[in-house]
């Protein structure tokens, strides 16, 4: 009777490395490197390509405060504002949160008046957001949010 054959032993598969995490600090930053895309491309880009690998980096999809479905209402024009003539846009840096939500303001850009500038951040302060994706993950992440106060004259 022949001896049989011992089991060749799997050859070890290398262990993938890990890239870089991003960092995390507690005052909202921008991310220095993303690829911005719209859902057409993260549509086109959901399923693998065939011989992909698997580490590739995920696609970065900014969050959006424009969706009809998120019913963000516009800023109240400050009355007094109104009456004197202001004008001018607001750019405000929005920290969202995974859930959708603004989690920290600021003013990146003031309009040059303080009421203008409150109204707008009162008013995003209650806004709902699509929230930024890693792939299909949501992630926490900054959008810019342009408010522009204009009077029809």
């Amino acid at each position: 009777k022949p001896e049989p054959k011992p089991e060749p032993k799997p050859e070890p598969k290398p262990e993938p490395k890990p890239g870089p995490k991003p960092e995390q600090t507690s005052a909202p930053s921008e991310p220095a490197t993303v690829t911005k895309v719209g859902a057409a491309d993260l549509r086109a880009s959901s399923s693998p390509m065939p011989g992909s690998v698997a580490s590739a980096p995920l696609v970065f999809v900014e969050a959006r405060f424009d969706a009809d479905y998120l019913r963000n209402p516009p800023p109240v024009y400050p009355p007094m504002s109104r009456r004197r003539g202001e004008q001018g846009e607001v750019l405000l840096l929005v920290a969202v949160s995974v859930d959708g939500r603004p989690e920290h303001i600021e003013i990146r850009k003031s309009s040059g008046h303080q009421r203008l500038d409150e109204a707008a951040l009162r008013a995003v302060s209650e806004w709902r957001f699509i929230p930024a994706r890693q792939g299909s993950r949501p992630v926490a992440a900054n959008v810019v949010v342009p408010i522009e106060f204009r009077l029809n004259t």
